[in-house]
């Protein structure tokens, strides 16, 4: 006899994967939010992994989880909780519980909740009435010896079998939301390509978690999230590490140069060195340095060659570059930092997100050391920043230091391919080869940029160095108004890079009551917490700002709109300070967090809300 299954039509929903870290959930939730993806939802994800390599098996120290958010609305954010956990221990169970909706669903591996792992997560018995579930629909899966009878016919042996469990997991993910199997098989050719016995073995497994989702009396409710109306065009998903690399890339095209990456492996940022390692084909360098200092040096070095110098790490490694980037303010160089940033200070938390290299970014080097600072704000729009940066570099001969963050590289969604033929000609400025009289630091009277000439051409040689440069000849000088002249004309040169920025646009109310401003990797949560609040009749506005150093044109102007500010970052309070030094004319209230966490929505509104009600 079948059983009758109802189907419900939603218009969003938040699946959390959760297991040990060599459960394979990052592959599962990759896949799934792949296949919604393709079926047309919007989609966005969050990894989140522990940075211990071997952590205890069964430890809540060793889960690793992803969360994907999908629907036919727009989507911005991950979600705040899931509607989804699935949970293939117990360790998994109480790292995430908290994160799941109070009248959710949790489907976990029956046959892992014995004494031992339960013990080992930190219960005493029962884990599902320790956590006082509640409303929370409970489903228990024999996953494991499922996986195990499955495969048993195969000749693998037990922990080979066992490393296919997640498809079990994720076969019954798929039947639940009407999800195809296709482009799962379709990976599992790709990967395995030169392992046929793998390829069919997670086929079986995958096939087995949906039958038994299908035939399982537990399981009478299916759900269906239809397709969002997007804009047409070619989709792909994204991670911002990808995007930042992509946006390089094309930067270079359009400027006609090649391009160089120095870096050294950093969590998080380690993805846009792989990335640009792949690109041989397009004319990409890339050198995989010994430290951070030999990795923004080799940039510097291709840079004074006539590459586009980059260097790509995170906020320690920002912090080891930091003399190396004095070096290219005073060469007057271009260079593009990528700073994808992490919890500290020291090691801190580097698979966690935060924004708190934001001073380090705009003055963490010695002496007057002005360099331009951006941040991007979402996975796709990395692409768009990071070419940003590159041009700003390259046609006004300074560093610029582009912010990320954990959230923003590891982050996926669906980025719709661009037309570069509408992005601009990226026009550096270049020396003529034998021009009489040149002089390596004569400089644009427009943009104060001096020209670029690459060693060795004839009647274009030219020193550079860490000394203080003379004014025009750029020899060494010691001579105190040269040096206030100079330290001057670099940091005047960085203000005037205002001309390459768009104004600052309101999203919102023009005569809101509470201003709300944030910046690079919030927007998402920032964007869905302002709307919900202008949903539900507040009258608030938001301010995500971009480009930070310089501000755009219109930042005193917009900023004197508003009678109330309320500054939302994670961290504990950097850009508030900064305003307050840029613009100090107004009073800048506060909301922040430092958990390595992205902001809960909830909790912004709930921000909102008591500013909106103070007097």
């Amino acid at each position: 006899m079948s059983k009758q299954v109802k189907v419900i039509e939603i218009d969003e929903v938040a699946i959390r994967f959760s297991g040990d870290s060599g459960d394979g959930m990052q592959l599962t939730g990759t896949l799934f939010s792949d296949t919604s993806a393709l079926f047309g939802n919007d989609v966005s994800t969050f990894p989140d992994y522990p940075a211990e390599i071997r952590a205890p098996q069964g430890t809540v120290g060793g889960v690793s989880g992803f969360q994907v958010h999908f629907g036919h609305t727009q989507i911005n954010t991950p979600g705040d909780y899931c509607d989804v956990l699935v949970a293939m221990n117990p360790a998994a169970l109480k790292a995430n519980f908290h994160w799941t909706k109070p009248d959710g669903i949790i489907i976990y591996d029956s046959d892992a909740f014995d004494e031992k792992n339960i013990k080992k997560a930190g219960y005493k018995e029962d884990p599902f009435a320790e956590e006082q579930v509640g409303a929370i629909h409970l489903i228990g899966a024999p996953i494991s010896s499922m996986t195990k009878e499955t495969l048993s016919g195969t000749g693998m042996d037990q922990k080979s079998i066992l490393r296919s469990k997640n498809m079990f997991a994720l076969g019954i993910v798929s039947w639940m939301f009407d999800r195809k199997l296709d482009h799962a098989i379709t990976f599992f050719k790709s990967k395995f390509a030169k392992k046929p016995a793998l390829i069919e073995a997670n086929t079986m497994v995958l096939h087995a978690g949906y039958n038994y989702a299908e035939n399982i009396h537990a399981l009478t409710i299916s759900y269906k999230v239809r397709p969002a109306k997007i804009e047409p065009g070619f989709y792909r998903s994204v991670n911002g590490n990808q995007t930042t690399a992509w946006g390089l890339i094309a930067a270079a095209e359009k400027a006609g140069v090649p391009l160089f990456l120095g870096s050294y492996p950093i969590t998080p940022a380690t993805g846009v060195l792989e990335e640009l390692a792949l690109r041989k084909d397009l004319g990409v360098k890339t050198f995989q340095a010994e430290d951070e200092i030999a990795g923004v040096c080799t940039a510097i070095g291709a840079s004074f060659a006539g590459n586009l110098g980059v260097t790509s790490t995170s906020g320690p490694g920002l912090a080891l570059k930091s003399e190396a980037i004095g070096l290219a303010v005073m060469a007057e160089l271009p260079l593009v930092v990528v700073n994808v940033q992490r919890g500290g200070p020291s090691t801190g938390l580097p698979t966690k997100t935060e924004q708190a290299d934001l001073m380090q970014a705009l003055y963490g080097r010695n002496g007057e050391s002005p360099v331009v600072v951006i941040a991007a704000s979402t996975p796709s729009d990395c692409f768009d920043y990071a070419f940003e940066s590159a041009r700003i570099a390259l046609e006004r001969m300074t560093p610029v230091i582009l912010l990320t963050d954990g959230f923003l590289a590891n982050g996926t969604e669906p980025w719709r391919i661009p037309d570069l033929k509408k992005y601009p000609k990226i026009n550096p400025p270049f020396a003529k080869a034998n021009t009489e009289d040149w002089l390596p630091y004569a400089r644009s009277a427009e943009t104060l940029a001096r020209e670029w000439a690459a060693p060795g051409t004839p009647g274009l040689e030219h020193r550079v160095g860490g000394l203080e440069k003379m004014d025009g000849t750029g020899t060494v000088s010691y001579v105190p108004e040269n040096h206030d002249l100079m330290t001057k004309t670099r940091d005047e040169k960085v203000n005037r890079v205002v001309d390459l920025i768009p104004d600052m646009e309101i999203i919102g109310d023009e005569d809101a009551d509470l201003l709300v401003i944030s910046w690079g990797g919030t927007y998402g949560h920032m964007l869905t917490a302002t709307s919900e609040m202008r949903s539900e009749g507040h009258k608030v506005a938001l301010a995500h700002f971009n480009y930070i150093k310089p501000f755009p044109k219109n930042t005193a102007e917009l900023l004197g709109k508003y009678k109330k500010h309320l500054v939302c970052e994670l961290n504990l309070g950097q850009f508030a300070n900064y305003l307050r030094m840029s613009f100090p004319n107004h009073n800048y209230k506060q909301y922040n967090k430092i958990q390595g966490l992205p902001f809960i929505i909830q909790e912004l509104k709930d921000a909102i809300l008591k500013n909106l009600e103070e007097k």
